[in-house]
């Protein structure tokens, strides 16, 4: 059997305030769009108890900006888990316009205990959620 990973899309809304003195979205406003996105994902697709218990820290984040976004555009977040490592998970999300994409994101994740605020190993368990067997 092998794997397949289930991905995520989220609608952005552009306000006002994510635009600079340039008029398009502020570059550090995507940095927003992802983590949004990120954790959209996971509230989506992760059991009940790992939502009760596990909390997200972002690690790191390498954006590749390729067009600007403006007020009016209609924009998505689509992300997706690309693999998991202890307490390690690394995301791929893409902001696009249409088929336009505007940004790619690659981003590390670490989950954390909500209460104890330590790193959390995500166990195959959890895992099998994001990453469903398929025939």
């Amino acid at each position: 059997m092998s794997m397949t990973r289930r991905d995520h899309t989220l609608p952005i809304n552009i306000v006002p305030d994510d635009i600079d003195f340039m008029g398009h979205v502020n570059n550090a406003r995507y940095l927003g769009w992802v983590q949004d996105a990120v954790l959209a994902h996971w509230r989506k697709l992760a059991p009940a108890e790992a939502l009760a218990s596990r909390a997200w820290v972002a690690l790191k984040h390498e954006i590749t900006y390729r067009k600007p976004a403006f007020i009016d555009d209609e924009v998505i977040a689509r992300t997706v888990l690309d693999s998991i490592k202890g307490a390690r998970a690394f995301y791929t999300t893409v902001i696009a316009r249409g088929e336009e994409v505007l940004a790619e994101v690659k981003s590390s994740w670490c989950c954390i205990d909500s209460e104890t605020l330590r790193p959390a190993r995500i166990g195959e368990e959890i895992a099998s959620y994001f990453f469903p067997k398929k025939a």
